[in-house]
């Protein structure tokens, strides 16, 4: 099939005349298909059944003695925080494991730089002006709505094959102040896919910013989510980098087990720079009296070591990996040669980003939702919700089962080739 580029008036015809039928014809079969969020499956969540008996009745002391089913412990379980230092590669003293949602750390993390003064500031981010985030493009929506919720400006950075891109972010940070940190999402970003490159990482850690309060909000939610574990994507451990480059205090990396475990009851880390820990520390105890221990405990007891998360991770790739092979062959089959679309195929993550004609992706978002096919928003993977080229769409197989993603693939490739040829056919008329 030559490119869509290429055809005639009359081909386009033909074939936007070919779609049509076939869009009845999801329309007749009622579908009520959903590939809106990256949520764990059933079978994914049974993975982790054992955490109900993980605990004997008798069993709720940490190995330091400590009685979790009490008051205490700010900074987590020793045994909890030395399982996410393993993790992550760095030291027990440098981690907190607190709640039970890294997003919940995030947005915390957010209001408390905005209230009070951080190590190596005199005020507050709020007491300074209006604040702006870098955010790269595209990016996570959650992400977006913490900073909108909080009256937090936003500026889009592009995202290359390697990461942001960071001519752009150098610049910005360099020259201005108000600029006091940017998302990221390293390893398996959402939606692209795409692991940051070394070098990337290294003029993160050690470029100059205009803001000596700024900070990277290093989301690392899928630095364990490889589908092929034998040959896992990965950064260079950002802490380290940034103190080697005399930016101790820049990084602040979030992580949990919401997709390792069962995502409303999992644990959730911090890791900093002590001077940000401590400061974490002093406005946390106006918050709490510490987090839930028990939960950290029944985690530890069946997680047990680094091995046995590798092992459950293996499961979780084996489960995974068949829907994204799914998601790819349709699009190299049924849009590749269209010529009008292009997206990554990822080595880990919970995301596809495909990239349509310009101008058509919110067509095609409400053409699937016609035939009960429901996708993100479209737009939702840029600040406010604005796409300047309405291209972007986010695929998110993980949750169906792989009869209907097959089904949900099938309506997506009629209704991105259809929103493409109409499109065409205007632009040409």
């Amino acid at each position: 099939m030559l490119s869509y580029l290429n055809w005639s008036a009359d081909q386009i015809d033909k074939e936007i005349q070919t779609l049509q039928e076939q869009l009845q014809k999801f329309i007749a079969m009622k579908l009520n298909l959903n590939m809106t969020r990256g949520k764990p499956c059933s079978e994914q969540l049974a993975l982790s059944a054992g955490l109900h008996d993980s605990l004997g009745p008798q069993d709720y002391r940490a190995e330091d003695g400590t009685d979790c089913r009490n008051y205490g412990g700010l900074d987590g379980l020793p045994e909890a925080r030395r399982l996410f230092a393993g993790l992550l590669g760095i030291k027990q003293d440098q981690v907190m494991v607190l709640g039970n949602s890294s997003l919940n750390l995030m947005y915390d993390m957010m209001v408390r730089c905005l209230l009070f003064a951080l190590p190596g500031s005199e005020k507050s981010w709020q007491q300074q002006g209006r604040v702006r985030f870098l955010c790269p493009v595209p990016g996570y929506d959650r992400h977006f709505t913490v900073c909108a919720s909080l009256g937090i400006e936003m500026i889009p950075v592009s995202m290359t094959a390697d990461g942001p891109d960071m001519d752009q972010v150098e610049a910005l940070a360099g020259a201005d102040p108000l600029i006091k940190g940017m998302w990221a999402v390293p390893v398996y970003s959402n939606p692209d896919g795409i692991t940051y490159s070394e070098e990337t990482c290294r003029r993160l850690a050690a470029m100059r910013t205009a803001a000596p309060d700024f900070r990277l909000f290093w989301d690392n939610a899928y630095f364990m989510h490889h589908f092929n574990p034998d040959r896992p994507e990965t950064t260079p451990e950002m802490l380290a980098l940034c103190a080697a480059a005399g930016n101790a205090n820049r990084t602040l990396t979030f992580a949990s087990t919401s997709k390792v475990t069962w995502a409303g009851s999992g644990m959730a880390c911090i890791a900093a720079s002590q001077d940000n820990l401590d400061f974490i520390r002093r406005h946390m105890t106006a918050q709490t009296i510490g987090p839930d221990k028990m939960n950290q405990l029944r985690h530890v007891r069946f997680l047990r070591d680094q091995a046995g998360v590798a092992s459950l991770m293996r499961l979780h790739a084996a489960i995974l990996k068949p829907k994204f092979n799914l998601v790819a062959n349709y699009l190299e089959e049924q849009l590749g040669p269209t010529g009008v679309c292009r997206w990554n195929n990822p080595g880990g993550g919970y995301f596809f980003s495909l990239m349509v004609l310009p101008g058509t992706a919110t067509r095609v978002v409400a053409l699937c939702q016609t035939c009960g096919v429901a996708l993100t928003p479209a737009g939702s993977t840029w600040p406010y919700g604005r796409d300047p080229e309405d291209s972007n769409i986010r695929l998110a197989p993980s949750f169906p089962p792989l009869s209907e993603l097959e089904t949900a693939m099938q309506v997506i490739c009629v209704c991105v080739r259809l929103a493409a040829l109409d499109k065409l056919r205007t632009q040409a008329g």
